[in-house]
């Protein structure tokens, strides 16, 4: 009976502990949703174009039966809405950890971090050069990190990367119900020559990566954003 509202209901669920808890007076980060959804919207931008690529190209594709069937440049239109819910509850969490936590201690692994990722992305993408998915998700990081590190010299590398850490139980409960966990079907399929095949429970390691890139560019627009607001 809920099947088609599927996916709708895991963009739901996802937000809405966040949205409720944003007008916490010990919180308010909803004095900030317009700087948000600023943020995320030109983070989205350049992520929804790749999402209709892929899919495009074929890989990767929705099951349309875990969706209310509302197709948008080939996206179903919760697809569209991932790109915002999710980010609102990463950037919302990343908030309540910089205003309740004196974490800066992250900051020390700041090189270690981009270094090794780097590295790691760069062997990868090189070994790998057919699997698109893997090359550009690998590509994507990269610049990411260099852009940040280097070039917008972001001193909160180790402190979103201990956040996207704390956030991965949530994304394994999202991504593996995506995947096919819990359920009798993948919401989104992936075709076998174009990633690596290695999946952690049924999610491609692909997508951890993935996520932790948007995850980055959605807190630094953020606090760009939030910068020049104060300001």
């Amino acid at each position: 009976m809920l099947q088609p509202y599927t996916y709708l209901l895991i963009n739901f669920f996802t937000i809405i502990i966040c949205f409720i808890a944003s007008f916490d007076k010990r919180i308010q980060f909803h004095k900030w949703f317009g700087t948000f959804l600023l943020s995320s919207t030109i983070v989205a931008i350049p992520f929804i174009a790749w999402d209709v690529w892929f899919t495009k190209m074929g890989v990767w594709w929705f099951d349309t039966n875990y969706t209310i069937g509302w197709i948008i440049a080939g996206l179903p239109v919760e697809e569209w809405l991932f790109f915002f819910c999710i980010p609102f509850s990463c950037v919302f969490t990343y908030y309540c950890l910089e205003q309740f936590f004196d974490w800066n201690w992250a900051n020390a692994f700041n090189n270690i971090i981009v270094f090794a990722t780097i590295i790691v992305c760069g062997v990868i993408a090189l070994l790998h050069p057919a699997k698109t998915y893997t090359l550009l998700t690998a590509i994507v990081t990269i610049c990411t990190l260099i852009y940040l590190h280097f070039i917008a010299k972001a001193a909160w590398i180790g402190r979103a990367s201990l956040a996207f850490t704390i956030l991965m139980p949530g994304f394994f409960g999202v991504n593996g119900i995506l995947t096919g966990t819990g359920i009798d079907s993948p919401i989104v399929n992936y075709n076998p020559e174009r990633f690596l095949g290695i999946r952690i429970l049924t999610i491609p390691i692909e997508d951890a990566v993935y996520g932790y890139s948007q995850f980055l560019l959605n807190i630094y627009f953020f606090k760009l954003f939030q910068k020049r607001k104060i300001s």
